[in-house]
């Protein structure tokens, strides 16, 4: 299975980067707020990162802030097409299907979806 992490990043203001692992690279959107089970959040489609974020905490160069692990794991893929992901995650917050998905007007969101009792 893939990796995924959410990092908590403080600049240039307080946003959360969610990493999907894609082959030698981290496909990457920034979120406006920590995912929550049933809650869209805003999302912000960020150029590829490097696999070196699946475990690194800290200062992040160029003086853009510092990073800090907010939860990480396993993934599967579900679909992965234009304008829509879908993936499983299993991690230590998030677990349960999730979706990325952007509108007609190319705003993006991002959705973790309740997962009913005993499938997580």
């Amino acid at each position: 299975m893939s990796r995924f992490v959410i990092l908590e990043h403080d600049h240039p203001v307080l946003h959360w980067d969610f990493m999907l692992e894609a082959g030698a690279v981290l496909r990457t959107w920034r979120l406006e707020a920590p995912p929550q089970p049933g809650w869209e959040v805003r999302a912000e489609p960020l150029s590829d990162h490097r696999l070196l974020y699946l475990d690194y905490e800290g200062p992040v160069s160029g003086n853009r802030g510092s990073v800090h692990r907010w939860d990480a794991g396993s993934f599967s893929w579900a679909s992965d097409e234009p304008g829509r992901v879908a993936i499983r995650l299993d991690g230590a917050r998030c677990r349960g299907p999730a979706e990325l998905r952007r509108d007609a007007a190319g705003a993006w969101t991002f959705c973790l979806t309740e997962v009913e009792p005993g499938q997580a």
